[in-house]
């Protein structure tokens, strides 16, 4: 499981299949909210970007191709999926995880509606894998979530790696450091998600504040 989470060992290992394989899983199948999207795709467009050693070096245009394609085929997968589990999908007993993702994608569905919502949800951490099937089983119209989830797609995919391909473009020796910023840059994913659980937590008070306030 740790290898699966590595973002230079999956690259080392796998290449750009892997990229393809991984933001398949992450954006198209519901188990896939653990994958480490956005940390893979800085880190390989980091590497794209220098050559340190021939194993981790990888070429621009077929990794790029790679992730968009990954990141659009999943998320079409993903609809489907929703499509056939219809309302069975928001039976979450025992997932509170994933409970959380549907919540929170139901409520950009909700607030900025299907085209806004299926790009948004792109770029935030466990919502960007669970928004595609809630999609597809609240029955957003396919021609209209394929659209929106290509462009939200292309941006989220293509965006990240090429912010990773600049800077180890213009930075000396940034893959020295390759680390800590692949830190960083999964500390920042996950800002949504603690953003996300604090407003909960503000929306619904616990037992003891409820008892309080009767």
């Amino acid at each position: 499981m740790s290898t699966l989470l590595n973002p230079s060992h999956l690259l080392n290992t796998f290449g750009v299949l892997g990229v393809f394989v991984i933001l398949f899983a992450e954006t198209g199948l519901l188990i896939g909210f653990f994958l480490p999207g956005d940390s893979l795709l800085f880190t390989a467009g980091l590497l794209a970007a220098t050559s340190a050693t021939a194993a981790t070096h990888i070429a621009l245009v077929p990794l790029v191709l790679a992730a968009v394609a990954g990141a659009l085929t999943g998320a079409e997968v993903g609809y489907l999926i929703g499509r056939s589990l219809g309302p069975r999908l928001l039976d979450t007993p025992g997932h509170p995880r994933r409970a959380a993702g549907l919540k929170r994608a139901g409520e950009l569905l909700d607030r900025y509606g299907h085209g806004r919502a299926v790009v948004l949800a792109r770029f935030i951490p466990v919502v960007r894998t669970l928004m595609n099937p809630l999609a597809g089983a609240v029955g957003v119209p396919a021609a209209r979530f394929a659209a929106w989830q290509g462009i939200g797609g292309a941006v989220w995919a293509a965006g990240i790696t090429l912010a990773g391909y600049f800077l180890g473009r213009h930075v000396p020796n940034v893959d020295h450091y390759l680390l800590p910023i692949v830190a960083v840059v999964v500390l920042v994913s996950l800002v949504p998600v603690g953003l996300e659980l604090h407003r909960s937590r503000a929306r619904d008070p616990g037992p003891d504040q409820v008892h309080h306030d009767r």
